[in-house]
C-alpha cells in the first residue's frame, strides 16, 4: 500500500469509526487495527493524535460544505431562504453524524493552526456570511452569521440529546429552524 493510500485509509477508518461510535472510540489503537495495520503506523504520518483527528474532521468540513453547495446550487431563491435551506442542511448533518459534528468543533484541534482544521471550516462560515450579507446588508455578517451558527449548533445538540423536544414539545427541528432565522435575520416577509 502506498504512502498516499494508508494515509488515506486511516482517514477513512476514522471517518467510519467516528460515524458508528463516536469521538471517544477515536484512540490510534484501535484506527490501526481497523485499518489492518501495527498501532505504531498512524504515527508515521500523523505525529501526534490531533493530527489525525484534524485530518478525520476535515473530511467532515468536507462533506458539509459539499452538501450545503448541492442543496443551493442554481438556486433562484432570496438568501434568506438559501440560508434556511443551508440551515437544515446543517442540522440535518449534524444530527446524522452527532460522532463527526462533535469532533468538527472540538475547539482544541481549531486553535491549532498548523493542522489546518480552521481553514477547513471557513468555507462553509464564508458561505454563510455572504448570504447573511445580502439578507442583513443593516448589519455585521460575520457577527450575525457566528451567532445563527452558534444557535443552529446548540439546536443540533438539545434536539440529538432529547432536550428541545421536551421543552417545545415539536417533533421537528423545522419551527426552531424558522424562529432561529426570524432572531438572526428578522421576521420573514409574507
Amino acid at each position: 500500500m502506498s504512502d498516499d493510500s494508508l494515509r488515506t485509509r486511516l482517514i477513512d477508518v476514522g471517518v467510519d469509526l467516528v460515524t458508528a461510535e463516536g469521538i471517544d472510540a477515536l484512540t490510534l489503537r484501535e484506527i490501526a487495527r481497523r485499518a489492518g495495520v501495527s498501532h505504531g503506523a498512524p504515527r508515521r504520518y500523523f505525529p501526534t493524535h490531533l493530527e489525525l483527528l484534524s485530518a478525520i474532521a476535515r473530511r467532515g468540513f468536507t462533506e458539509l460544505a459539499a452538501q450545503g453547495a448541492r442543496a443551493i446550487e442554481g438556486s433562484t431563491a432570496g438568501p434568506r431562504e438559501r440560508i434556511g435551506t443551508l440551515g437544515r442542511v446543517y442540522l440535518d448533518f449534524a444530527l446524522a453524524n452527532r460522532g463527526m459534528h462533535e469532533l468538527m468543533f472540538r475547539h482544541d484541534l481549531l486553535e491549532s493552526g498548523k493542522l489546518g482544521l480552521r481553514e477547513a471550516s471557513l468555507p462553509v462560515f464564508a458561505l454563510l456570511v455572504d448570504l447573511v450579507g445580502q439578507a442583513r446588508p443593516d448589519a455585521d455578517a460575520r457577527l450575525v452569521a457566528g451567532a445563527l451558527l452558534a444557535n443552529l449548533y446548540g439546536i443540533a445538540q438539545l434536539w440529538s440529546w432529547g432536550s428541545l423536544q421536551l421543552t417545545t414539545g415539536a417533533d421537528d427541528f423545522a419551527p426552531l429552524l424558522r424562529t432561529a432565522l426570524d432572531a438572526h435575520l428578522g421576521p420573514e416577509e409574507r
